[in-house]
């Protein structure tokens, strides 16, 4: 008797996630402000794959934008992105590490000038990819990844 397979739906146009760390995908759909009426979503988690388990999402008729792909490279660096056109892979690369990271997470420290009345938008630095460890321009404040996925 041969074993069953999953088998999830190919998409014909849109965007697909993989390798995702595992029970990461949750927050990968709030960076992408998803669900939302009229998108098609679906997630796969905990998935068995040659490196271990991942989460995978694939969103209908939606491409990235880089500031959503620079964030998800904040809870999910292995990730790739396929992007889909009439069911066939037209595109295949990785999330990147960028070296800075404006406006798209908050300072931790209570004290930053991001933090204040100030209208100072945040400035990040990344300083470490394993673990993900970025520093804040203003006050130097260090931040891991598990710190910033608590932000998503």
């Amino acid at each position: 008797m041969s074993k069953p397979e999953l088998k999830v739906k190919p998409i014909e146009n849109g965007t697909v996630i993989d390798h995702i760390t595992a029970n990461k995908a949750l927050q990968v759909l709030k960076i992408l402000g998803l669900p939302e009426e009229g998108t098609n979503v679906t997630i796969a988690m905990n998935v068995p794959s040659r490196l271990g388990l991942k989460d995978i999402v694939k969103i209908e008729d939606r491409e990235l934008e880089s500031s959503e792909l620079d964030k998800i490279f904040l809870i999910a660096p292995d990730a790739t992105i396929n992007i889909v056109k009439d069911f066939e892979i037209v595109h295949k690369g990785q999330v990147n590490a960028v070296s800075e990271l404006n406006g798209l997470i908050k300072c931790t420290n209570p004290k930053c000038i991001t933090n204040t009345e100030e209208p100072v938008e945040s400035r990040f630095y990344l300083v470490e990819t394993n673990p993900i460890t970025v520093r804040c321009h203003y006050c130097e404040r260090l931040i891991q990844a598990e710190e910033l996925s608590k932000q998503f």
